[in-house]
């Protein structure tokens, strides 16, 4: 049967970012595909709650590691983790990110380079302490999460928009490394209904983002949750150094903030 590829049983999967938005749905949608989870943000409650409802719900293992994930000895200890509760890491999900616009003059080389930190730097350290683990289980699956800002150009977004254009690229690299044992995608969300986007649209910036989105809506966390569970799982066995445009159809941003010429 076709769908027994999206299967996931007996398998072990770190998300980050995991307490709210795309990080919950993608670490739900493993978990009822079959994966035993280590789940990892910075809000203990959050985080506690959300694991709770995943385990009444599925009925899979799930470990809680709170953690300001800037900080890179963290990363290590979800693999630590992941070889404590389980014994083994299949698949790695690097979804922590994001960086707001900024006007290109009051974009400093300090904030330049925290958004590279926080989107690029992170998926890097972590892949690189999880794929020993990986390897010893046979290999697995990487998938970071990137935007459409990272092909998509408009004003505010060169700190943002750069870092996940690097990780883009980070994706395709990390896809030749580690090949053939560990396939390495991406999956680039265009403008996702997450509780950080609903807590800033109005009507009207809402019109115009669905106006400006060929498929006329916005996207749900569970459409990137989706295109997760395909390139995680043994449904996408023969994907690996691709980005996976999960957009709306978008060939132009859909939120023009409006800066003015220098």
């Amino acid at each position: 049967m076709v769908l027994d590829l999206f299967k996931m049983e007996g398998r072990v999967a770190i998300v980050t970012g995991a307490s709210r938005g795309i990080g919950a749905a993608t670490g739900r949608a493993l978990a009822e595909a079959g994966c035993d989870l280590v789940v990892a943000a910075r809000s203990l409650d959050v985080l506690s709650d959300y694991a709770d409802s995943v385990r009444s719900s599925t009925g899979r293992r799930v470990e809680v590691v709170t953690a300001d994930l800037n900080d890179l000895d963290a990363l290590t200890g979800l693999v630590d983790t992941a070889r404590e509760s389980f014994g083994r890491l299949d698949v790695v999900i690097n979804n922590v990110g994001g960086t707001m616009p900024r006007p290109f003059l009051d974009t400093s080389p300090r904030f330049f380079e925290s958004a590279f930190h926080w989107n690029v730097t992170t998926a890097f350290a972590l892949t690189q302490a999880a794929v020993p683990l990986m390897l010893e289980g046979g290999g697995g699956s990487v998938v970071n999460i990137t935007s459409a800002v990272g092909h998509l150009c408009d004003r505010g977004f060169a700190g943002y928009g750069t870092a996940k254009a690097a990780l883009d690229h980070l994706t395709r690299q990390l896809a030749a490394d580690l090949a053939p044992r560990i396939r390495v995608n991406a999956v680039a969300p265009g403008s996702i209904e997450t509780d950080a986007l609903g807590s800033v649209l109005d009507e009207q910036m809402r019109n115009t983002m669905t106006s400006m989105t060929p498929l006329r809506r916005l996207g749900r966390v569970e459409d990137i949750a989706v295109a997760v569970l395909y390139l995680a799982s043994e449904a996408g066995s023969y994907m690996t150094g691709k980005i996976l445009e999960v957009d709306g159809g978008l060939r132009t941003p859909n939120l023009p903030l409006g800066l003015p010429d220098l």
